[in-house]
């Protein structure tokens, strides 16, 4: 497949790659241009000035950035937008209780009035996106070191970010690329208010649980519907009474045609981070080190927390946010470690590397292998210590960063007595101790922290070590078990009611009290360790691997001109495209592209925590009462297309040739999860639900079809436009 040399020194990122296919990459939209005669001869039958630009409405403008790190779609023109249903877990789960288990059951406003709020959660869109790597190159001279190349950055994109967005409400970031060899300014426009309209029973949108998660053939109806809201202006506003729904400058119609194996498709969305260019030292400690320590430690705390979720709907309401975000990271490393070892990663980095140098010899580039080689002698124990922290401290036992959270009022309660400030913070306090109390467990809390403590130990560079953990040793004689017991058993945050009280009279002796509290103690011991001697010389480190890879990838660029690269995801939007499409992922095993209902109840176990469904799901099933939905008397469900996908695009839309909604993506084969890091075009598959299924569920299912009534469902037959391009008014 032709690149142009321009496009190809655009897209250029790190290490050495394989000749990039059709369905490989995660494209910058700015950039389409170069290869959209590929994508029309795949099957699109829309221009790429169609899918972004900046004068005129496009695909683009209904493309959400959803919260922090999933993606949604507008879909209407009241602002409604759907994303996925482990997307919008966090807010369902919030306004859930045992009472109103939403969770469980399902929630579905009837009208505006009773859609939910959700603090925090918020709805981005890109107005656009320009490359400034001139720009910013300009400010950076040679012989910088990685602390003044940031700063000399920082004063560049600043400027660059301020003339961008001077006179409107829109912000901007200055983005690096390529390890800092590109740049790319980003303005945004953030909306504020994002409420839930509707979240299906989770015996649909979690069908299969952790059992089917990564997994293909898959029946789950991933899905969740918000709706933004603004102020009068159409602008972005806090929550309000007086907010109304917003009205986007794109909303996305939806296929009812469905979708036949070998259509083009695409993924339009906001992808986390990719590490394609990884070199072969990095590569062995992810599969050496890396991923087994991570695994070992989150199948401890899993196998606490799957217990505790069992034996009541109040344990299994608290913990279930908590347990999916750990369940997916380790299962996925699980797939990882399985497919970069079957593809001999490791030793194709390695053959990478040696042709690298034999073409880098007598160039600026010869080096670069060799300190990054250096680099990454440094640099691979601080990794593992930094993994070890992160895994305890902030994927563990929630006492000990809960704990960290009253450092300011412990240490620094002369000052804020001083200022004034002291209730303000304790108040402030108080309301993070209730949402923490609400969905803690000290018996689980206690039970994690003594499965992943022995695991620490066995690890940890003693020079790395909390040193208060030595009181393991000294007073409780090597029993850790023991040693974790008395933590809980005297901490007064293990204890509501105890620190309630503590805080409702906050005297100097109190706190005191506090500052000699063991967990908060062992809370101090732990992140100074870390934060003190591990992370700066992490830092340090990270700085020299950074530098050495920006040189090598430079030269990759130089050295392989026919070669084409593109960016490693990094949360910018980004375009992936291919064909609905099975696979045949190993040996005697092949994978169809589609599933259907009936495979929903070939897994159905009444009463099963994974695998049950609604009543109304199986009387429809029997009656084959699908109606606009169904197919040929089936009711779709799934799908696999052969795009290059990664957490991030849970939420993005799926589109055809026409720029139509065909579904919602959700997932990766766990045969796909090594994708990050070294992608298989005969394995690698994204898993999307089929937006008629999604459809079906809202309307027949849980009786919602106010919401479809919103949408705009097209036929081919009828000819409609897929989208009327309007001018942007700003």
């Amino acid at each position: 497949m032709f690149r142009s040399p321009r496009l190809a020194a655009l897209l250029s990122c790190t290490t050495l790659s394989l000749m990039v296919l059709a369905t490989e990459g995660m494209w910058l939209p700015t950039l389409l241009g170069g290869i959209e005669s590929d994508m029309q001869t795949m099957g699109m039958r829309i221009s790429a000035d169609d899918i972004y630009a900046v004068n005129h409405t496009s695909i683009k403008d209904a493309i959400v950035l959803f919260g922090g790190g999933c993606t949604a779609e507008v879909v209407s023109k009241n602002g409604l937008i759907l994303t996925n249903h482990h997307c919008g877990f966090g807010a369902i789960q919030d306004h859930s209780s045992v009472e109103h288990d939403y969770l469980k059951d399902g929630f579905w406003a009837a009208d505006y009035a009773g859609e939910l709020r959700n603090n925090g959660l918020t709805a981005t869109f890109i107005i656009r996106m320009e490359d400034v790597t001139e720009r910013v190159l300009a400010g950076l001279p040679n012989g910088l070191t990685e602390v003044q190349r940031r700063e000399a950055f920082a004063k560049v994109a600043d400027g660059i970010t301020k003339e961008a967005v001077e006179g409107s409400h829109y912000t901007a970031v200055v983005r690096p690329f390529n390890y800092g060899n590109s740049y790319y300014l980003i303005v945004t426009e953030t909306f504020r208010d994002v409420r839930l309209v509707g979240a299906p029973p989770g015996s649909i949108g979690n069908f299969g649980g952790d059992t089917d998660n990564w997994m293909w053939p898959r029946h789950t109806g991933d899905f969740s519907v918000f709706r933004i809201y603004a102020g009068v202006d159409n602008k972005p506003s806090d929550f309000a009474l007086t907010n109304v729904p917003f009205t986007p400058r794109h909303s996305l119609p939806v296929s009812m045609d469905g979708v036949k194996e070998g259509d083009f498709d695409m993924v339009f969305g906001f992808p986390g981070s990719t590490q394609r260019y990884l070199t072969s030292y990095a590569v062995e400690y992810v599969t050496t080190v890396g991923d087994p320590l991570k695994i070992q430690m989150r199948r401890a705390s899993l196998a606490i927390i799957d217990q505790a979720m069992l034996s009541s709907d109040r344990k299994r309401i608290q913990y279930a946010d908590k347990q999916k975000g750990i369940s997916n990271a380790y299962k996925k490393w699980i797939g990882e470690l399985r497919g970069l070892t079957e593809l001999h990663t490791l030793d194709r980095k390695r053959e990478q590397e040696a042709d690298y140098r034999s073409k880098a010899k007598g160039t600026v580039y010869e080096g670069a292998l060799d300190e990054l080689k250096l680099a990454y002698t440094e640099y691979v124990p601080l990794a593992k210590a930094r993994d070890l922290f992160t895994e305890f401290v902030y994927v563990g036992p929630e006492l000990l960063r809960f704990t960290d959270a009253f450092k300011g009022l412990i240490t620094g309660q002369e000052d804020l007595r001083t200022t004034g400030k002291l209730q303000a913070e304790v108040d402030h306090l108080k309301g993070a101790a209730r949402g923490f109390y609400k969905d803690y467990d000290k018996t689980v809390d206690e039970r994690i922290f003594k499965a992943l403590l022995p695991i620490y130990r066995s690890n940890v560079d003693p020079a790395n070590a909390p040193p208060a953990l030595q009181d393991i040793d000294i007073r409780f004689k090597g029993n850790m078990d023991a040693y974790v017991a008395d933590v809980y058993a005297r901490s007064v945050f293990t204890d509501s009611t105890a620190l309630f009280k503590l805080l409702n009279a906050p005297s100097p002796k109190a706190l005191k009290k506090l500052a000699k509290d063991p967990a908060f103690t062992l809370s101090q011991s732990f992140y100074k360790s870390f934060l003190e001697g591990v992370r700066p010389k992490l830092a340090t480190s990270s700085d020299r691997v950074e530098a050495g890879m920006r040189t090598y990838m430079k030269g990759l660029m130089t050295l392989y001109p026919g070669k084409t690269f593109w960016p490693d995801a990094n949360s910018t939007l980004r375009l992936t495209y291919g064909k609905v499409e099975g696979s045949t992922p190993r040996d005697g095993m092949s994978y169809e592209p589609f599933t259907y209902l009936d495979g929903i109840m070939e897994k159905y176990r009444a009463g099963d925590a994974e695998f049950d469904v609604p009543k109304r799901l199986l009387d429809l099933h029997a009656a084959k009462d699908f109606g606009d939905y169904g197919e040929a008397g089936r009711m779709p469900v799934c799908f696999t297309s052969s795009l290059h996908t990664t957490g991030g695009n849970s939420g993005s839309p799926v589109i055809n040739g026409r720029g139509e909604l065909i579904g919602i993506n959700f997932d990766r084969s766990w045969e796909s999860t090594m994708s990050d890091i070294q992608f298989d075009p005969a394995k690698c598959r994204n898993i999307a639900v089929d937006i008629r299924y999604v459809l079906f569920v809202i309307d027949k299912v849980c009786g919602a079809k106010h919401l479809v009534d919103e949408m705009v469902l097209t036929h081919q037959a009828t000819g409609e436009p897929a989208f009327i391009k309007l001018p942007i008014h700003r």
